[in-house]
């Protein structure tokens, strides 16, 4: 035999060694599992208390898990039904002009403004807040940048105080849902209308809105509020400035 050949024969050799090694392994890794099985089918049979205390473990596993499954599915089916943009033109003439009016002056997308714009009108149906209002509210405090963030810790559209408000971001999936724009505006705006339920007034109510209640001034933040309400009001095609109407705190939702 060459050494080519002799090489070539070791070489075969040691392959089937190996694979004989793994095959035996391999039946010897299944039968210990096996048994490793049938070991612990007999335990829980002769043990039927730690079946129970296993089947009890399980359970609670699953509905520990339940609710967070749960919660996702609602989030995202949630998430689904808010649009974060919308073609202006789709929208009443009403709110079309408001959220091309919001989109030129903030130098903004008209696309989510008109989005923002459209679920203000909404809010307004079920708060009797008036909508301009909201969207005034958030000119002043972020210029409808959704990621605003103040020294203070007031987060996103609506400034609203996070770690004060938390409870109100529990249905939305907590409090990172601070910086959803949709999200954002609805609680800010349930804060918005709780603060002027609280005052009985809606300048009173801009007042605590800033944190401003206790204070001889609020440095201005009311009047620019209302001036900004009133020029959407103007853009809007609204002649006359209603009175605001505080409505009952858990309308919104």
């Amino acid at each position: 035999m060459t050494p080519s050949g002799k090489v070539s024969a070791h070489v075969r050799a040691l392959a089937t060694n190996v694979a004989n090694g793994f095959m035996t392994v391999t039946h010897s890794s299944f039968a210990l599992l096996g048994l490793a099985v049938a070991f612990a089918a007999i335990t829980l049979v002769a043990r039927p208390d730690l079946r129970q205390v296993g089947e009890q473990r399980l359970a609670g596993w699953l509905q520990a898990r339940q609710p967070m499954l749960a919660t996702q599915v609602d989030l995202d089916s949630a998430s689904a039904e808010r649009p974060i943009a919308i073609n202006p033109k789709e929208l009443p003439r009403e709110q079309a002009a408001v959220a091309y009016w919001l989109s030129k002056k903030y130098r903004v997308a008209a696309e989510p403004v008109a989005a923002l714009v459209n679920e203000a009108y909404e809010i307004g149906k079920r708060t009797q807040l008036d909508p301009t209002l909201i969207l005034a509210v958030v000119a002043i405090e972020s210029s409808f940048n959704p990621f605003a963030q103040s020294a203070v810790g007031a987060q996103g559209l609506m400034q609203v105080m996070t770690r004060v408000h938390t409870d109100k971001y529990q249905d939305f999936g907590g409090h990172l849902a601070a910086f959803n724009p949709v999200t954002n505006l609805r609680v800010g705006a349930k804060v918005l209308q709780e603060c002027i339920a609280r005052a009985g007034s809606l300048e009173g109510g801009l007042r605590y809105y800033v944190g401003a209640a206790n204070l001889p001034d609020d440095g201005g933040y009311a009047a620019k509020v209302m001036a900004e309400q009133l020029r959407l009001r103007q853009v809007a095609g609204v002649r006359a400035a209603a009175t605001q109407v505080a409505a009952p705190a858990n309308k919104l939702g």
